[in-house]
């Protein structure tokens, strides 16, 4: 083992890497988030929401309601989570915890500020299949398997895209409030959970290729659109999210990329409420 080997271990086995998960561990926090989202998707969102074609704007709240409650479970429970095993939840715990830190170099692992500009053609790459190539993807699953393709109303950036979209959105500052909200706890929830607390403990269980494991594990967490496992959400929560925040060693990384689309969506729903964009 040459010099470099030797540093590059070292800097890389802290105290929150080197004691890791168990597979039953890794497993019984997949499901604490898994199975409550499965029935806030599939058993209260039906239960609580109007017909789509009278009241789209009602579905649309009732379905954004929904899996926001199970957005903001994910980050209490990474709350609780990071407490219980480091005792406070202070800056600079969370910061080492959950690895918000500066990237490091994966031959050397000091950090290097001139690695943020990989963020760059990541999150380009990422917009790009996002919203041209992976919809495709999504698509063809739910004409191949349509026992399990969106019902009305559950695509809600289908819908943002339809002729339909704009005179409903026109003014209509609670449905882009209800979004934001949304948002936020979708990208504290997941990121926090995923790639901060899980992704630094998975390795003792499955290796060099835990960042396959976490993604395709927060892909099967996705019960609310299986459509989607084989093109967005599998493709993004394994090449976009979970790969760049092993490789650098930071989930501002996938904080970021994560983030980025969902800007986007903000900038389009916006843009339906000014009455500045139509389809």
């Amino acid at each position: 083992m040459n010099s470099t080997t030797t540093f590059t271990t070292t800097a890389w086995n802290s105290k929150d890497e080197s004691e890791q998960y168990s597979l039953a561990k890794i497993l019984g926090i997949w499901a604490a988030v898994t199975i409550p989202m499965g029935i806030l998707a599939w058993v209260v969102f039906p239960a609580i929401t109007p017909d789509f074609e009278t009241d789209p704007i009602g579905t649309g709240y009732a379905r954004m309601g929904a899996l926001t409650v199970g957005l903001i479970w994910l980050f209490v429970l990474s709350m609780i989570i990071v407490y219980r095993e480091e005792g406070d939840l202070r800056w600079a715990t969370l910061k080492r915890r959950l690895w918000l830190n500066t990237p490091r170099d994966p031959k050397t692992g000091q950090p290097r500020r001139k690695l943020w500009l990989w963020l760059i053609p990541i999150i380009l790459l990422h917009t790009v299949g996002a919203l041209l190539i992976l919809p495709l993807v999504d698509d063809w699953v739910s004409n191949v398997f349509p026992f399990i393709a969106p019902p009305p109303g559950f695509e809600l950036g289908e819908f943002l895209q339809s002729p339909e979209a704009g005179p409903l959105f026109l003014g209509n500052w609670g449905i882009l409030g209800m979004f934001l909200v949304m948002i936020t706890f979708n990208i504290l929830g997941e990121e926090f959970l995923w790639r901060g607390v899980l992704l630094p403990k998975m390795n003792g269980v499955f290796g060099k290729w835990d960042w396959l494991a976490n993604g395709m594990l927060g892909t099967l967490y996705h019960v609310s659109m299986p459509w989607s496992w084989l093109g967005t959400t599998g493709v993004n929560w394994i090449f976009f999210y979970a790969l760049p925040a092993k490789y650098f060693r930071s989930t501002w990384f996938s904080f970021i990329t994560h983030g980025s689309i969902m800007v986007l969506e903000t900038i389009l729903i916006l843009g339906l409420v000014l009455g500045l964009m139509s389809f």
